[in-house]
């Protein structure tokens, strides 16, 4: 790979890339690049340093006798397409991935269930023990169910991204294999409600539904607008709860040039089967937003229509919201302002990148900034997330009429309002997952594939009254709200691998399921 005569060389170090490809034979250049953004899973080309010393420092490494001044390496330094980092590691001949990636054909996933005490202290238990009871009880005075989100990745995305997958065998990347498996794990986790994404119509139609259905689940599916074939879906069973209103979303808008992305939501509203007739609806929303990194503008103003949905179809007649559960695929990362957002209940997004929304662009240099305001006017929702109500009162004007001179001072303080830069939301919703590992600080992961091991799924809740206070949106009085119970562990990148990452040969998506059980209480 290198010349003869440079046969040493002693640590990891960077190098052109226009001068690497004067000095790689016999290998496709094109996979060896390490774009900037991407994780340190990406497949990058390996040096062994047994082949090297330690001793050796290279005046003029290149033809071009262009002097070497990448020795001092740091993943900060990394910041230009120009660049790839070569490693110590051996490459291995099964299409040149890295040692820590080999194919793994044995070993499953070991995940527990975490119980949670007085919302501080945790008890874990392994998935599996006799001595757990995995089933949600319930009484007159209080309503147990769990919900289960999963990514089951669809078909042909998979096919569409088959680079993603270069680190599993092909044949568990069949759907033939692969949704059996995903069937298995819905069966084994028994959850009460279902919120999947990239669920693929046809697939949907022929096998998911008539599969779930005769589990006792009752299915209700949105597909993604133009030609996309995957949509979300929301199951329940029939045996905990009843259907009240069935409210797709869709995040396509015509008139609207910003929003010309297929992703949809989908919100219902469910009512739980208990003998006390005073009990409150559930509603549950579930989605996938725009993964494009750049785009922060098209995610935010997604989620804004969501939450728009969600607070018409949780508003009760006195005024309050049900408890919510809120779902899905957010190609955000833990921390992000956009996560920040549904947490904190607001967001001043003034002077903000546009890349830098979702958490998934490492660097905003040539990004522009977001708009103010983000959405237009004609989208009928305002900065707190709600559906405007506009009311044109039938009044003649003249030239004495107070009424007219109090309509124009209103118009004015709309347009004002609309042009801050604080969005805001109503509801008090906190995340199922804390994303790091408490003893060790280590991320927590939902999926990992070829290119990146991040968390970009989440279950978030309406929390009980207590858990709200002082949190914004607490304000907005909730009907009884939601405790959580327990949450089924995720796991570290570094677990995944050992089983070869994701999909495998026991875990059929590049996601992981994550599921939680509440409480109700009445």
């Amino acid at each position: 790979m290198l010349p003869h005569h440079q046969k040493s060389l002693g640590r990891d170090w960077t190098t052109p890339w226009e001068n690497l490809q004067r000095c790689c034979w016999n290998r496709h250049i094109s996979s060896c690049m390490r774009w900037p953004g991407h994780y340190s899973r990406a497949p990058y080309p390996y040096f062994s340093s047994r082949h090297f010393s330690l001793n050796w420092r290279p005046s003029y490494l290149f033809e071009s006798r262009t002097q070497f001044q990448y020795w001092n390496w740091r993943p900060d330094n990394l910041s230009q397409t120009s660049l790839i980092h070569l490693s110590s590691y051996i490459m291995n001949s099964e299409g040149d991935e890295p040692s820590s990636k080999r194919r793994k054909h044995q070993g499953t996933i070991t995940r527990h269930w975490e119980y949670i005490c007085n919302h501080n202290k945790e008890k874990t238990k392994i998935l599996g023990d006799n001595d757990v009871d995995s089933k949600c009880e319930d009484s007159e005075n209080k309503f147990d169910f769990s919900v289960m989100s999963y990514n089951i990745l669809s078909q042909d995305l998979l096919e569409d991204n088959s680079h993603l997958y270069r680190h599993c065998r092909r044949p568990v990347l069949h759907w033939s294999f692969r949704f059996p498996n995903i069937l298995k794990e819905i069966k084994h986790f028994d959850a009460d409600v279902l919120c999947l994404q990239e669920v693929q119509e046809d697939h949907y139609g022929t096998e998911i539904r008539p599969s779930l259905e005769s589990l006792g689940y009752h299915c209700e599916y949105k597909m993604r607008t133009g030609r996309k074939p995957d949509g979300c879906a929301i199951c329940f069973k029939h045996s905990k709860f009843s259907l009240l209103s069935v409210n797709p979303v869709e995040f396509y808008r015509p008139d609207v040039p910003l929003l010309d992305r297929d992703n949809v939501g989908l919100v219902l509203l469910l009512q739980p089967r208990i003998p006390s007739t005073a009990s409150p609806a559930i509603c549950v929303a579930n989605t996938h937003l725009l993964y494009n990194p750049r785009r922060g503008d098209i995610k935010l103003t997604q989620l804004a229509m969501l939450l728009a949905e969600i607070s018409s179809v949780a508003h009760q007649k006195d005024g309050s919201f049900c408890p919510i559960v809120m779902c899905g695929d957010f190609n955000s990362v833990p921390g992000s302002p956009l996560y920040s957002f549904i947490k904190e209940g607001k967001l001043n997004y003034e002077g903000l990148a546009i890349g830098k929304v979702s958490g998934q662009e490492q660097s905003s240099r040539g990004q522009r900034i977001l708009s103010i305001p983000i959405w237009p006017p004609n989208l009928g929702i305002s900065q707190n997330c709600v559906y405007e109500v506009q009311q044109v009162p039938k009044v003649e004007k003249t030239d004495s009429d107070p009424t007219q001179t109090q309509l124009d001072k209103t118009e004015v303080l709309v347009t004002a309002e609309k042009l801050s830069s604080n969005l805001q939301h109503h509801f008090s919703l906190s995340s199922v997952y804390s994303h790091y590992f408490p003893d060790t600080g280590i991320p927590e992961v939902t999926t990992c594939h070829s290119r990146s091991a991040i968390t970009v799924d989440y279950i978030f809740y309406s929390a009980e009254k207590e858990d709200a206070a002082g949190q914004p949106g607490a304000e907005v009085a909730l009907v009884g709200g939601l405790k959580l119970l327990a949450r089924l562990s995720l796991l570290t990148e570094q677990d995944l691998w050992t089983v070869n990452g994701l999909p495998n040969e026991n875990n059929s998506s590049d996601h992981l399921p994550l599921l939680a059980k509440f409480r109700l209480e009445l």
